[in-house]
């Protein structure tokens, strides 16, 4: 295969798990706007404890392992060794098991004493009712690994859409429930079992699409080698290489965990009373960190579709292709990181308030920390994609020690600067900034040491910044522009339409922009599903011109 289908496959792949990433949003939008309009901040301080929990749990079943399935699926469909590539399946969904079994266990019997040391007693029913899901999302993940090792994202991107519709419903609709018949802590337990129930769908679902693929699959394990080891080995194998990636995945949220409990801590140590901690906490978690998980859709669906691209490229020895395709993954991050990091610092205030119309002073308190988290995507694009190639090339320890000594930092920032009476929450915010930089800067080196990758600096950070700051400023100007000119209307119909109208202004900039500073050019722009005939379309009018 060519390098310019190599490209295509994986953008691609991208393509269609950034496509699925967004719908699940969209719909976790849905989910989330009513629900903080509903709790506020204090409500939303439970859920999003119990959130934290969850989060460090399911790294260890969901982070490394299905990263794993997939580079050894893909290094031996490369090689034709079909039969070894299943067994590799089979051994993961045993492990997955075990695995979510014992995270099950842990939170649900174990609710109490977390939710008291991280110092949110009433976070207690929530991590009971999304316990479930520690058991469930394990399981579905390990069919994921093994569609995208055969480079089919389609399976993944469903699962996902299924997961996340039921999560919504089931979830709103006990959260409702419950806050008109009992109180917030059962509310934020009963959205958090929306998790639970969507779990169960996403399997169910995943489940299906293999078993109506099982035939194919078997077809081609008859055709190709026989080879393969005893699945204990085979389980042996996986653990060797997934427990690096599951240590480094699992720093962040440790530090998350950390965050809950030093920045509640410091916050009552330094005058907050315990409800001003919640809401100062329910700030961060709620209000600013749901809208800053946005842009890690794309920069996720890159690092995930990019794994089996580069392990297949290295194990085939095609350096070229190699090169190409991690210079491809970076710039494709880059492109869609800059304009959302822009336009969320831009507009932070008003997005706060067209998304929760119902918490006005929350969202003006939240605005100063979504503008410092903003900063933050653009690193965390670049080490979630420079974490992937590096995972796929077998170096999957440095990614680890990176974040760790990144974490590190974050750990001395958070105190000194939580500890400053006027800065509060934003010193969170800040050092994680912080470590997102370090590591980063240290993945960077670190890809270039092992790959020989080169990358042009120019290209792929300094002109879609250009294109990004121009769109930021033209987004802000008609915001400004429209407000002022409706000045005296409804508020919240005000603020809705000037930030609609800069969000289409936004687009139409962005686009002009990145041709124009040449970040992107129109051939490459035809390989990327989707746009290929708006490609074609500028092609048809450059050739008249």
């Amino acid at each position: 295969m060519d390098n310019s289908k190599n490209g295509q496959k994986f953008i691609k792949g991208a393509a269609v798990l950034a496509g699925a990433g967004l719908m699940v949003k969209v719909l976790g939008a849905f989910f989330r706007i009513p629900l903080n309009n509903w709790l506020g901040p204090e409500g939303m301080s439970y859920y999003a404890g119990a959130y934290a929990v969850y989060g460090a749990l399911i790294v260890l079943s969901t982070a490394g392992i299905p990263i794993v399935i997939s580079r050894l699926v893909s290094e031996h469909i490369a090689v034709k060794e079909y039969r070894y590539a299943h067994q590799v399946f089979h051994a993961a969904v045993l492990l997955m098991a075990i695995v979510g079994l014992v995270c099950f266990a842990v939170c649900f019997f174990g609710a109490d004493v977390i939710a008291g040391f991280t110092k949110n007693p009433k976070s207690a029913l929530a991590l009971r009712a999304i316990s479930p899901a520690l058991f469930f999302v394990p399981l579905f993940s390990s069919f994921r690994g093994y569609f995208n090792g055969r480079q089919n994202m389609n399976p993944t991107a469903l699962s996902e859409m299924s997961e996340q519709l039921f999560r919504v419903i089931v979830g709103l609709a006990l959260a409702r429930y419950f806050l008109v018949h009992s109180g917030k802590p059962q509310a934020a337990a009963g959205a958090a079992f929306g998790a639970s129930a969507g779990s169960v769908a996403g399997l169910l679902v995943i489940g299906g699409i293999y078993l109506l693929n099982r035939k194919v699959f078997f077809q081609k394990i008859r055709l190709g080698s026989q080879h393969t080891d005893p699945i204990g080995q085979i389980m042996k194998t996986i653990l060797i290489v997934a427990i690096p990636i599951i240590i480094g995945s699992e720093i962040m949220p440790i530090m998350n965990l950390i965050d809950l409990g030093m920045i509640m801590r410091i916050l009552q140590r330094t005058g907050w009373s315990q409800s001003q901690s919640e809401y100062l906490y329910g700030l961060l978690s709620s209000f600013c960190s749901s809208l800053i998980a946005f842009p890690q859709i794309i920069t996720q669906a890159v690092s995930i579709s990019l794994v089996p691209a580069v392990t297949s490229r290295f194990k085939l020895g095609d350096e070229e292709a190699l090169h190409d395709t991690i210079r491809l993954g970076y710039r494709t991050t880059m492109i869609m990181a800059f304009p959302c990091a822009v336009g969320l610092a831009a507009l932070a205030e008003p997005i706060l308030k067209l998304l929760y119309v119902s918490q006005w002073q929350a969202c003006e308190d939240a605005a100063p920390t979504l503008m410092i988290m903003s900063v933050a995507v653009i690193f965390l694009a670049v080490m979630q994609t420079s974490t992937s190639v590096l995972q796929a090339v077998g170096r999957q320890m440095l990614p680890v020690r990176n974040l760790a000594i990144g974490c590190l930092g974050k750990v001395v920032c958070t105190y000194f600067l939580v500890g400053i009476r006027s800065v509060n929450v934003n010193g969170a915010a800040i050092g994680t900034m912080l470590a997102y930089c370090i590591a980063t800067g240290l993945n960077l080196y670190d890809v270039r040491k092992h790959t020989g990758t080169t990358i042009d600096m120019g290209k792929t950070f300094f002109r879609p910044a250009v294109a990004a700051l121009v769109m930021g400023g033209a987004t802000y100007g008609v915001y400004f522009a429209v407000s002022r000119l409706l000045k005296g209307h409804s508020p919240a119909g005000v603020n809705a339409l000037s930030v609609l109208l800069a969000i289409l202004c936004a687009v139409v900039v962005y686009a002009v922009m990145i041709f124009a500073v040449r970040a992107i050019t129109v051939d490459e722009l035809e390989e990327m599903p989707f746009l290929n005939k708006f490609a074609r379309f500028l092609k048809k009018r450059e050739e008249r011109g």
